[in-house]
């Protein structure tokens, strides 16, 4: 049951999904490092409960050894106290015999009670050495679990942080399409096309401008020379014309008729 509840523990730690855990985890890093120090502190209380059953086995291994070689003290007491005694009675002393034989009897009771023991302490050793292995190979399993979890942990952790930096690059894509930088650009480029084609119309409007005042420019020299023919004809000149033969023709006056020409 000891062993049973040692490992009941690990093994559920063991078999948990770490993935499923970190879906439901507010943080994960945090839910690790804490799954990380409980399976540690379970490591630790199976070392502890190892080492109490390996020290037990300790005792009882001590024990046996102690009945062992006190079955085998009792045996030589019983031996010599035999030895004596047949000594004793060769020599006619009977009732010193008689007192050595029941001294080997004792003896030998004694050594038939540390056998028993040792014996009955045997299947007990064989077991709890048994328990002992499988204890120290669960141990070096649930270490090299434990080593694997750390692995885990730190690929989880990393891969939380690469997801987190995506997540954070997303919402700044994101975050950039909601502004919309290219209205931004368009709207600079509506004000400067506003601003171009106002500077077409000023230049169109200065263009216009210098036209009327080439027009004006050709009326003032169309009233100049009517002045100027005005001003002939007021002082007796005849102001030039430049005329066609045809016109001249038609234009100049007749001279009196005088018979015979």
């Amino acid at each position: 049951m000891a062993k049973q509840s040692i490992f009941g523990r690990i093994s559920t730690l063991v078999r948990a999904n770490i993935n499923a855990m970190l879906d439901s985890a507010e943080d994960p890093q945090k839910m690790l490092d804490q799954l990380r120090r409980d399976y540690a502190n379970n490591i630790s209380d199976a070392e502890s409960a190892i080492a109490e059953t390996i020290g037990n086995l300790r005792l009882l291994e001590r024990d046996h050894a102690e009945d062992v070689q006190a079955a085998a003290e009792w045996g030589n007491k019983a031996l010599a106290a035999s030895k004596k005694a047949d000594q004793l009675r060769a020599a006619g002393q009977t009732a010193d015999a008689d007192k050595f034989d029941n001294l080997a009897k004792v003896a030998l009771q004694r050594q038939i009670s540390s056998e028993n023991e040792a014996k009955a302490a045997e299947p007990q050793l064989a077991s709890q050495n048994e328990t002992v292995e499988k204890l120290k190979d669960g141990l070096n399993g649930m270490k090299q679990k434990y080593q694997e979890l750390n692995a885990k942990a730190a690929e989880l952790v990393a891969r939380q942080k690469t997801a987190e930096a995506q997540n954070k690059v997303a919402d700044a894509v994101k975050s950039i399409d909601v502004m919309d930088p290219t209205s931004e650009l368009g709207r600079f480029e509506d004000k400067i096309r506003r601003q171009e084609a106002l500077a077409a119309g000023k230049q169109e409007l200065a263009a216009s401008s210098l036209d009327a005042q080439f027009n004006q420019l050709d009326d003032m020299g169309e009233l100049t020379e009517v002045e100027a023919r005005l001003a002939a004809l007021k002082s007796g000149d005849k102001p030039a014309v430049t005329a066609a033969p045809a016109a001249a023709a038609i234009d100049a006056p007749t001279a009196p008729y005088t018979p015979g020409q």
